[in-house]
């Protein structure tokens, strides 16, 4: 049965994502945003976050492997051991929050202050009266604050991933690519797909994403999407290609849904042709979906960490239309709980003395 989803904010933040990639293409100055960095020459580039912010560094960094010092750098990671991470280090944090208020967020604010408080900052971040876009330091900094529409007032974040994943790749992308309109027209076209695609399958009590590269930590995100929007009731794996094979393959069971989110690179492709052989040999009585480049913009996308946020898509299409099916409040799983909330609340942040 087809459910109309519109009552949903959060399948109508989904479908607002063209519309805020080609708005916002017009309205931030990455032209400016890449002087400023290349005027810094940092040494290393930290992208930090919590959560679905963390995995926008994941992204990030394997993306851009290859073409400078890029880390991906929880700011869970270090809230907890900040020493291990800021004695002596002045690299360009780059930090991204939806809300920019989440404590992990304030903990890595404090951390600077106290053990390198002249390392440069670029804050990414949706809410512009959060800490992430008010507080200063005391080295270098820039804010980017994304428009008001990409600040998702559902539970998941969606349009919010997306559109801090993208401006950053747009800043740190040697050679400037900024295919915002590209990757707008790629997912007006795309949506309908993922829509019919979801309609046509149950939701599945075990579900795998895997892919190569970014789409690896694509595949991250994706599996938290669908564990969250479905409160814990279907249960997702994520893993790289080879790395499938390594033990993590035996999470499948019959009935398990397999996506894998294509490689737009050669050699990956080789491998990635290999495992659906094998999967289709070994797994007959699960579901194969392959998502790629290819499918929905052929040529217009050239690499695999512009292709990400497209990939996303898909999941969070499945994981909206299995949370409704499930008869959850898409908008708020957790709903009466009072153990997940929108901005994470009860953790207690100890001081960092320097």
């Amino acid at each position: 049965m087809t459910h109309d989803l519109d009552k949903w904010a959060t399948w109508r933040e989904i479908h607002a994502q063209p519309a805020i990639w080609r708005d916002w293409a017009g309205q931030v100055d990455v032209v400016e945003l890449r002087a400023w960095v290349a005027g810094l020459g940092p040494r290393e580039v930290w992208f930090c976050g919590a959560g679905s912010s963390s995995y926008i560094g994941d992204i990030l960094a394997a993306g851009l492997q290859g073409l400078g010092a890029f880390r991906s750098v929880p700011t869970t990671e270090i809230v907890s051991r900040p020493h291990a991470f800021l004695r002596g280090s002045t690299p360009l944090v780059v930090q991204f929050g939806r809300s920019g208020d989440s404590a992990e967020t304030i903990g890595l604010l404090d951390a600077l202050d106290a053990l390198a408080p002249h390392a440069p900052r670029l804050n990414i971040t949706c809410n512009s009266h959060g800490a992430l876009a008010t507080r200063k330091g005391k080295g270098e900094g820039r804010t980017v604050v994304l428009p008001p529409e990409a600040h998702d007032a559902g539970f998941a974040m969606t349009s919010s991933v997306s559109t801090m994943l993208m401006t950053a790749a747009a800043i740190f992308t040697p050679d400037g690519t900024t295919p915002f309109a590209p990757l707008a027209d790629a997912l007006d076209k795309a949506l309908p797909q993922f829509r019919a695609l979801a309609d046509q399958t149950v939701a599945p009590e075990r579900i795998v994403f895997l892919g190569t590269g970014p789409l690896a930590f694509a595949a991250r995100e994706a599996a938290l999407k669908v564990m969250e929007l479905a409160a814990g009731q279907i249960s997702p794996l994520w893993e790289s290609i080879l790395g499938f094979r390594h033990g993590p393959k035996s999470f499948v069971l019959p009935g398990t849904h397999i996506v894998l989110f294509s490689s737009q690179n050669d050699h990956a492709a080789h491998y990635e042709a290999d495992l659906v052989v094998e999967l289709g040999d070994q797994f007959p009585d699960c579901l194969l979906t392959v998502i790629g480049a290819d499918q929905f913009n052929p040529g217009a996308i050239a690499s695999d960490l512009w292709s990400a946020p497209v990939c996303l898509a898909f999941a969070q299409v499945l994981a909206v239309v299995w949370s409704d099916r499930l008869g959850l409040n898409v908008d708020n799983p957790f709903a009466g709980r009072g153990t997940l909330t929108r901005v994470v609340s009860g953790v207690k942040l100890y001081p960092v003395n320097p």
